[in-house]
């Protein structure tokens, strides 16, 4: 597959130097019909291979470098979700303070399908956010392909459930964790930013939007399906980093994740398929949206959505970016003024 990256003259030097040289489907199968085809070709020497390339990415030494740990406490907590009765991780990270923190909960990204929050990428990029002097609990869900440090890989519901029931033992504990209960947002990148807008419709649902205060989702991943003609950036951005298109029009991700859920048009697994209904209500939402991704329009149509169901909502284009150049840290003052961004949302509010 050719790397379009290299050739694009909107995207910024430093993500070319990057990324310009990698080949990008060797970890997104396609061709097949059924997430049981998915699963078994997770057995091959392939899968094995674009897993490992995976891992490589995500836990480069550099990390370490780039945001030291200086100044942050880092430690594990662990949850028992519902209804399954699970155990699940959470990564927290805050300035080391006496002092009661805003908090910022936050689900990586990955499709819903791989990564871990416990990943160096995703351990650096919390603390970049926790440097800005507010609490960061990174919520390790079960994913639907590969595992992260919860060993089930299961489709919706599974991720869903364990990021909501992780919202409520984090308001539940807020004084173990030192943090202002009044100040916690949900905020999360590409299948987190699906996830964060999940979680606060799941929370809608429940009459539970107390716990939180407000919605961050970045580049986040919700159509299920592309290209669509309502989002053009799923054309024109295709095969840059993210190859999504399907040979045969039901995409990898809503196989994997369960397509009777995309079937049924589900929107706590798609919040692409929401209605002014399903959104009415929901707290102060900002999104974040890269100029040079396929995801852009759906983030961008999502936000009008909310303006137009009179949610409190901002959208934000990084120019010159790819998706989720954020959590990358290659232009390190974007990933800080987003972190920033961030921060401030979950103090203000």
């Amino acid at each position: 597959m050719t790397n379009k990256i290299l050739n694009d003259i909107r995207i910024d030097r430093r993500i070319k130097d990057v990324f310009g040289q990698l080949e990008f489907d060797s970890v997104q199968p396609s061709g097949f019909k059924s997430r049981e085809e998915i699963m078994e070709f997770e057995k091959t020497d392939d899968s094995i291979a674009g897993k490992e390339i995976m891992e490589l990415i995500n836990n480069s030494d550099h990390y370490k470098e780039i945001i030291p740990s200086a100044g942050l406490v880092t430690s594990t907590k662990e949850f028992k979700s519902n209804p399954d009765g699970n155990k699940i991780k959470i990564q927290y990270i805050r300035p080391d303070t006496d002092e009661t923190l805003s908090c910022v909960y936050y689900i990586h990204g990955g499709g819903m399908e791989m990564s871990s929050c416990f990943d160096e990428l995703y351990s650096a990029w919390g603390r970049c956010i926790a440097r800005q002097g507010v609490a960061v609990a990174m919520v390790d869900f079960r994913n639907a392909r590969w595992a992260s440090s919860a060993p089930e890989v299961a489709p919706f519901p599974a991720g869903l459930n364990d990021c909501v029931s992780g919202i409520k033992w984090i308001h539940r504990h807020n004084s173990e964790l030192n943090i202002d209960p009044s100040r916690i947002i949900i905020a999360g990148e590409s299948g987190g930013g699906n996830l964060t807008i999940a979680t606060g419709l799941r929370l809608k649902q429940e009459g539970a939007l107390n716990l939180i205060s407000g919605l961050y989702p970045l580049c986040p991943y919700i159509a299920g399906q592309w290209p669509l003609p309502e989002n053009p950036s799923s054309e024109e951005n295709e095969g840059i980093l993210l190859s999504l298109h399907s040979e045969h029009g039901v995409s990898h991700g809503a196989l994997v994740y369960g397509i009777e859920e995309f079937n049924n048009k589900n929107p706590l697994a798609w919040p692409g398929f929401c209605t002014l209904d399903d959104v009415k209500g929901l707290p102060p939402t900002y999104i974040i949206v890269n100029e040079c991704d396929p995801l852009r329009d759906e983030g961008i149509n999502f936000y009008r959505l909310l303006r137009e169901a009179n949610v409190d909502a901002q959208c934000r284009q990084v120019m010159g970016s790819i998706h989720g150049t954020e959590i990358f840290l290659g232009c390190i003052e974007i990933s800080d003024e987003t972190a920033m961004s961030i921060a401030n949302f979950s103090r203000r509010l």
